[in-house]
């Protein structure tokens, strides 16, 4: 009886998962989740006799808060993301190994982004509760993408949320949100490179699969947060500030994991890796495109904002 092609590659791939899952263990950091929170700075909200939240508390401009609600209400389903990466990966061997080290990593983002933003009353808690109950019961669906597609989509997805957390500190302009923020990116960086390595092994076990893969996840990529309320509106505000937008996409996740995987450099492909291959230079060079217009708008925009003495917030 034949062995089904995603039991072949879940053998074939174990030594590169326990391989990458060692290197990680050793150059991951332990951190502590309440070091980067300031607690002297919280106090009692009005249902315990303090006050209520107010807009003037906040000492992030309005993006910014939308930036970091995103950003932690993505974080916030985690569980989905568990189940979806388990049903994929399973629970045996240096893959369940690898699944549950990454869920009690990733754990650890949602619980000091919260922390902080609710001490330093930075966003709306009300919300911000309202938000979560609403993502979380959306849920986050792969729709059972195949084990290649997974490892594709993890790569990019892992680097478009290190850039934006990064980015969204970087905006705040405050000293803690960004060093807070830069230790997540820092988790988030890691989690790629694990994910990019298995893509880089799974191209030398099945070429024309996994570029398949590939050019289907850059083609069809979708930040996990797209379930937020408003998400889109909201990621055009992100847009906007140069957050996280289409010349980041291209410059900073696709070119340089597309790279490192030498993807218009492979040989050996058949007719389908080719033919894939080929799709994906055109989506790319079209991107490109896509990212150069949007940039001219927003500067064209923010020049005509300019004139008009209106200043962004």
């Amino acid at each position: 009886m034949p062995v089904p092609e995603t039991t072949r590659l879940l053998h074939e791939l174990e030594g590169t998962v326990e391989e990458n899952l060692n290197r990680h263990l050793a150059a991951a950091q332990d951190w502590m989740p309440h070091e980067y929170v300031p607690w002297s700075q919280g106090r009692d909200f009005a249902d315990l006799g303090g006050e209520a939240w107010d807009p003037e508390q906040s000492r992030v401009s309005p993006i910014a808060r939308t930036a970091l609600e995103v950003n932690l209400l993505t974080e916030d389903n985690l569980p989905s993301y568990h189940r979806e990466i388990e049903r994929a990966f399973g629970r045996d061997g240096a893959w369940g190994t690898w699944v549950h080290r990454w869920t009690a990593e990733e754990g650890r983002h949602g619980i000091c982004i919260r922390d902080y933003l609710l001490v330093t009353r930075a966003v709306d808690p009300v919300e911000l509760e309202r938000m979560r109950m609403e993502t979380m019961q959306a849920g986050y669906d792969t729709g059972d993408k195949p084990l290649l597609n997974v490892c594709a989509y993890v790569s990019f997805q892992e680097l478009a949320t290190r850039l934006s957390h990064r980015n969204t500190g970087r905006y705040t302009q405050d000293p803690l949100a960004e060093k807070l923020l830069a230790r997540v990116s820092t988790d988030e960086n890691l989690h790629m490179v694990f994910y990019r390595n298995l893509v880089k092994a799974a191209l030398e076990i099945s070429p024309d699969a996994m570029m398949r893969a590939i050019t289907d996840e850059v083609l069809n990529f979708a930040m996990p947060g797209a379930v937020i309320p408003s998400f889109q509106r909201k990621a055009a505000l992100m847009a906007k500030a140069g957050i996280y937008d289409l010349r980041i996409h291209h410059d900073d996740v696709v070119q340089p994991l597309l790279r490192y995987w030498k993807v218009f450099d492979l040989t050996g492909l058949g007719a389908a890796g080719e033919a894939a291959r080929e799709e994906l230079a055109t989506f790319v060079k079209g991107l490109d495109t896509q990212a150069s217009r949007f940039e001219e708008r927003r500067d064209a925009a923010a020049a005509r904002r300019a004139a008009r003495g209106i200043v962004d917030l």
